[in-house]
């Protein structure tokens, strides 16, 4: 029985339909949804949903029970995500899960002082707890979802004119959560991965430039990228309605890139889909160009 945690979320979802793509009967497939109303959508498909919550210890040993393999994708709650992850781990340890596939977070550094230390300090503890409760384990590395990237470049750039993100020339090697979430399948399907880290990081890494450049060339239009200091940043976004803790992870997240570390072009992924990944630009171009996809 393969259990895929977060199954009402984006990666889950399209893990488990890339599992039933590939042949797994659905009664091998259980997935973890936190409310009944998440559970809906997979009845009628004939998968046993288990109810549960990270933050409920006892919902996890009885979801877990049975299983022999986890995907575990990681939480989101960053402010409880520690305890949240110990319960999981825990709990998959204690009714002997046979193999656990965690998402996990790419990193060139391991440092305290990254920009995205409050982001990476819970993976890097969950990975060591992992690797500590002596469940085979594999660890998926991801890189920034390339999903997010327009969050970034604005939704207005076109009229605008300005990209506006303190990344400096850093560049980033993102990927589409949906290629994430499949290779995650894969690895559920087939044999060795046990012991095995990958990155999920895209084969090629772009700057802001690089994408200033290419919106410019297809629309005609100025596009020019502007790396202000962190400090105007994050006062720009908040007299734009931007929430604190959405700057602060925004914020981070450009540092991180102006310093390099999200810099991490990788074959893992491309090897385990078997296929080239979808090029970064080409998914700038179907974002604010969809008629010229």
């Amino acid at each position: 029985m393969i259990l895929v945690t977060g199954a009402s979320g984006h990666f889950g979802s399209t893990a488990i339909h890339t599992l039933l793509e590939n042949g797994i009967p659905a009664s091998q497939i259980k997935a973890l949804v936190r409310t009944p109303a998440a559970a809906e959508p997979w009845h009628p498909l004939g998968i046993e949903v288990a109810l549960g919550d990270y933050d409920d210890y006892a919902s996890l040993i009885k979801a877990f029970t049975g299983v022999s393999k986890v995907l575990f994708v990681s939480s989101s709650d960053l402010g409880h995500r520690l305890s949240q992850h110990r319960n999981v781990v825990l709990a998959a340890k204690e009714v002997g899960v046979a193999h656990l596939i965690y998402t996990s977070f790419q990193r060139t550094t391991e440092s305290s002082a990254s920009p995205l230390w409050g982001v990476a300090e819970s993976h890097l503890q969950t990975e060591r707890w992992i690797e500590d409760s002596g469940i085979p384990y594999t660890f998926l590395r991801n890189n920034l979802y390339l999903d997010f990237l327009p969050a970034f470049i604005g939704a207005e750039v076109l009229q605008t004119g300005v990209i506006f993100v303190p990344a400096g020339t850093g560049r980033i090697s993102a990927v589409l959560r949906s290629e994430m979430a499949e290779a995650a399948a894969k690895i559920v399907l087939t044999p060795g991965h046990e012991g095995k880290v990958y990155s999920f990081s895209h084969t090629e890494s772009v700057s802001y430039e690089t994408i200033a450049q290419h919106l410019a060339a297809l629309s005609g239009k100025s596009v020019v990228y502007v790396s202000p200091e962190v400090d105007v940043y994050a006062k720009t976004l908040a007299e734009f309605g931007v929430p604190a803790e959405s700057i602060g992870i925004f914020s981070s997240f450009a540092l991180a890139q102006a310093s390099g570390e999200l810099d991490a072009p990788s074959t893992d992924l491309a090897t385990i889909l078997g296929r080239p990944l979808t090029p970064i630009l080409e998914y700038i171009t179907n974002i604010y160009f969809p008629t010229q996809a």
